[in-house]
């Protein structure tokens, strides 16, 4: 008599061998998978490949510009991409969508926040915090030589939009944004200054392993939301986190779009990894490799979708 897991293995292996046929039946070309320029996406776009090729796809990476990728799909120059932040990406992605040349395949399964962060610590320092009207009136605790009288807010780096910069332009806040050079630099500034418990203000994001060790919190800009009827000053418009193909993807690659629909990221597993690859420094290629043999049964359930 099989087992329990003999079965299960059986049943496993056939699904695998009828997607091996499915794929024998479909281009050949490389899927094409944006990269951008942070470790949660490096992470979506790896795991997403590292399933497409266990269901017999030619898989490659292609560093890509966060706003200029859109382009780049909709050309077909890049076929997929697991985490595509939709709050931040201009004319051209909506276009792309409306005309067919992007498809969406749903959401990817995160939910983001995202906003000006501060450490606890500064709330002695500034009183009201986290109300963004506090946050204004105390904006000389977080400034800097270089900025005084304004606050130093680093923002997001600069090919990543400039949300923070015309927000601050809009509003003539007392706020002096700096882009950050990289979300490796943005980090460094956040440990340096968590340690010497200086002021920081910084635009980031959820989820994140930062969040592990620092519970910083996000200024509340809540109260702007009465204005945004009658003014163009409001808070952050928060992401829909989607995945996304070219217009030909699944004329192409019929079981991978089948296999991309179902394939999902939560939070908790986001952060676990994040903070594995930029906080233990494990390769990045390790950490999805651990991730996908101790979560077979999940990554043979996407496969088998194909």
């Amino acid at each position: 008599m099989l087992s329990k897991f003999s079965v299960t293995a059986l049943i496993a292996s056939g699904a695998l061998l009828m997607g091996a046929a499915s794929v024998a039946a479909e281009s050949s070309d490389p899927i094409k998978i944006a990269i951008n320029s942070w470790t949660g996406q490096h992470i979506s776009a790896h795991i997403s490949g590292s399933v497409l090729q266990k269901a017999g796809y030619n898989v490659e990476y292609v560093t890509a510009g966060a706003v200029p990728q859109f382009a780049a799909i909709s050309q077909g120059n890049i076929h997929l991409q697991p985490e595509a932040w939709g709050n931040n990406v201009g004319a051209i992605y909506e276009n792309a969508v409306a005309s067919g040349d992007i498809i969406k395949l749903g959401s990817l399964g995160l939910k983001p926040v995202e906003g000006w962060m501060y450490p606890p610590y500064m709330k002695e320092q500034c009183p009201g915090l986290p109300a963004v009207d506090a946050l204004m009136k105390c904006a000389q605790v977080f400034a800097t030589a270089e900025t005084f009288p304004k606050a130093r807010l680093i923002t997001y780096p600069a090919d990543w939009g400039t949300r923070s910069k015309d927000l601050v332009k809009k509003a003539g806040w007392p706020i002096h944004p700096i882009a950050g050079g990289s979300e490796g630099a943005m980090i460094a500034e956040m440990n340096s200054a968590q340690k010497s418990k200086k002021p920081i203000l910084v635009m980031f994001w959820l989820p994140h392993w930062i969040h592990t060790p620092y519970d910083w919190e996000f200024v509340d800009m809540s109260s702007l939301n009465s204005a945004c009827e009658t003014t163009d000053v409001c808070g952050f418009k928060q992401a829909d986190i989607t995945k996304i193909v070219s217009g030909d993807f699944e004329a192409k690659w019929p079981g991978a779009f089948k296999i991309m629909q179902k394939l999902s990221i939560d939070n908790a597993t986001m952060n676990a990894l994040m903070l594995e690859v930029d906080n233990k420094e494990r390769e990045l290629e390790d950490v999805v490799s651990e991730w996908m043999s101790d979560n077979t049964i999940q990554v043979q359930s996407w496969v088998a979708a194909g």
